[in-house]
């Protein structure tokens, strides 16, 4: 059916699966479109929409058949049971990033002050982004004391962004890794789900859409890993704890890097798929 043609809500899920999209990523875009819910678009497929609808949507299905992420068209990603704006300036957050999240709510789970006037459990989320680790930390543990940065202001307009919208009052701080905590700060946790891509690695082309600088370190991927890990001395307690995400190849070599730091209880986690994408330790006390 052409363009020209009036199109009715049956006639826009088929072009949608003319075009490649999943159907599920066809009804949320075109229910995001005519503001109605799934149930509404199942049962009026004789729907006529306007010249204006067609064209939005045809448009909209054209990005996502592109590659375009899912939660950069409706301008939202769920993220540990918390919805999120997200938009280019950021990365989409993973699911499996949940298991980093996890594995510190996990590891510092006890961790409570023992009376009013002591200070607080302070955990800091290097390279936020969206803010999706550091909220979903705040959200789970609200005497904890969350910090986190990023390089970018228009990353942390976007973190900052959804810590209003959420009602969590997360410390944001701008600069690179270690740079950005204010002076004298001591961490009892960090956590980063920094850059580790390898520059040449062939799975970026299917991440086009998503900021490079997020993405890609030198190094092999490891550059900024090794930054996080060598400068993290100088801003954890005795004992504190570094928590990263990585490649799905690079366990070993950021256990390495660890070890090397001082660290110690080195330990991973699998994300969804089975791979160990999480690596951290126990700086030496």
């Amino acid at each position: 059916m052409g363009l020209e043609a009036p199109w009715r809500v049956d006639d826009a899920l088929r072009h949608a699966r003319s075009v490649g999209l999943d159907r599920l990523d066809a009804l949320l875009l075109l229910g995001r479109a005519l503001q109605r819910d799934r149930s509404w678009l199942m049962a009026h497929g004789e729907h006529v929409l306007t010249p204006e609808e067609v064209a939005g949507i045809t448009f909209t299905f054209s990005r996502r058949a592109q590659g375009v992420p899912l939660s950069y068209l409706v301008g939202q990603r769920e993220f540990h049971g918390l919805m999120l704006k997200v938009t280019q300036d950021v990365l989409d957050p993973r699911p499996d990033t949940e298991t980093l999240v996890d594995w510190a709510l996990e590891g510092l789970g006890q961790a409570r002050p023992v009376e009013p006037r002591d200070p607080p459990v302070r955990v800091m989320d290097l390279g936020t982004g969206s803010g999706a680790i550091a909220l979903a930390l705040q959200a789970a543990r609200p005497d904890w004391e969350v910090h986190a940065s990023d390089a970018s202001a228009a990353a942390l307009a976007v973190a900052r962004g959804n810590a209003q919208a959420l009602g969590l009052p997360v410390r944001f701080h701008e600069g690179s890794w270690w740079d950005a905590l204010p002076q004298g700060l001591r961490l009892h946790l960090a956590v980063s789900n920094p850059p580790y891509i390898r520059p040449d690695d062939p799975h970026l082309v299917a991440l086009v859409h998503e900021p490079r600088s997020a993405l890609v370190a030198e190094d092999q991927g490891l550059a900024d890993l090794r930054a996080l890990i060598e400068g993290a001395h100088a801003h954890l307690l005795p004992g504190g704890w570094l928590l990263l995400e990585h490649g799905h190849d690079q366990a070993e070599p950021v256990a390495r890097l660890l070890a090397g730091a001082g660290f110690e209880s080195i330990g991973h986690r699998r994300d969804l798929a089975g791979h160990t994408r999480c690596t951290g330790g126990r700086l030496a006390g």
